[in-house]
């Protein structure tokens, strides 16, 4: 819950906090000689999204636009050169080697990807259609579980899936 401990207990003080992370992207915009105006506009969002963020003001500022404008000024600080930042500043920028490029997938979420695209599936469909692919789904897994066997002779396992989601 807001508010509450983290790590060992120390108290997270959100009005404080977040008014310290517009601080210190306003001091990258203007170390790396953008104007809100540009940030807002390689981030998507709007100029006067930004100034409420960099000034504090933005203690409702979705996450989304801090994480865009975030985006947009490590672009700017990626292009620079890294000897000139800090060890904490290389180590930020190493991130993106691990965040999958716009339109990449990146890894798998789960160990088996047939796995993720059902549940991917499953969420893009209406309400009213899930009940029918489940339906769909059960009818097929039992087919299936009905005809193939385990190595040792038993019948294999049939599951029920879950309608959770």
């Amino acid at each position: 819950m807001a508010g509450e401990g983290i790590g060992s207990g120390a108290q997270l003080d959100w009005s404080s906090w977040i008014k310290g992370l517009g601080k210190q992207a306003r001091r990258v915009r203007e170390f790396v000689g953008l104007s809100q105006e540009q940030v807002a506009r390689t981030a998507g969002v709007s100029q006067g999204a930004v100034s409420r963020f960099e000034g504090g003001r933005g203690l409702a500022t979705p996450l989304l636009v801090v994480m865009k404008v975030n985006a947009a000024l490590r672009s700017a600080v990626s292009i620079m050169d890294s000897e000139v930042l800090s060890d904490d500043a290389r180590g930020l920028l190493m991130l993106d080697a691990r965040v999958p490029a716009a339109g990449n997938p990146g890894s798998p979420l789960t160990k088996n990807p047939e796995l993720e695209e059902l549940v991917r599936l499953y969420h893009d469909l209406p309400e009213r259609q899930r009940q029918r692919l489940l339906a769909v789904v059960r009818a097929t897994a039992a087919a299936l579980g009905a005809s193939l066997d385990h190595s040792d002779g038993r019948p294999a396992a049939r599951g029920r899936l879950s309608d959770a989601g």
